[in-house]
């Protein structure tokens, strides 16, 4: 069977775009698509370069927090922890002007590195000496966190109010020291 130059043409033609296809397909776009994620890895990595590098600039000012915040935590001992929380309650209502009629412990100790001690307290007071309360609470040095409050009346003109509120504390574990 012999070609003539047009069959010639059309074969050397269409073995060349079956050569292209299989090109495509096994070179073109697996090293295309490696080039895209090559790219995208490439900005990826520095942008964490980037953030690394304003870290290690803020690092003596994190430091100089996460003393303070370290520092601020409940007492290592469970005893002198619930004891601190309930001091810093007795504080609060004092300087708030309210009543507490009770507090009610409770430890999470969810992680290894550190434990919360959540109080549920019953507290009883006007609006402002309740307002009061609340900022004492925010403003307090000491880590605590008010996780949940409920604030319902006790009488018919709203004067005197009731506040159900959970506060948690944080109680870092002492950091192990790994054994040579």
């Amino acid at each position: 069977m012999k070609l003539n130059k047009r069959q010639q043409l059309l074969a050397v033609l269409a073995i060349a775009l079956v050569a292209l296809y299989v090109a495509d397909k096994l070179v073109f776009t697996p090293l295309t698509n490696n080039w895209k994620n090559r790219s995208s890895r490439i900005a990826e990595l520095q942008r964490q370069v980037r953030d690394g590098t304003e870290t290690l600039k803020r690092e003596t000012a994190l430091r100089q927090q996460w003393d303070r915040m370290r520092t601020n935590t409940l007492a290592s001992a469970k005893p002198e922890a619930e004891s601190q929380m309930l001091k810093a309650f007795e504080r609060w209502s004092q300087a708030g002007r309210v009543s507490v009629s009770s507090i009610r412990p409770q430890w999470k100790e969810a992680e290894e590195d550190y434990k919360a001690l959540e109080c549920r307290a019953d507290v009883g007071g006007s609006l402002s000496a309740i307002a009061h309360f609340l900022y004492l609470i925010e403003r307090d040095p000491l880590g605590v966190k008010v996780d949940s409050l409920e604030l319902t009346a006790r009488n018919n003109e709203g004067s005197q109010l009731a506040l159900v509120i959970q506060v948690s504390g944080l109680l870092l574990n002492p950091i192990k020291k790994p054994v040579k």
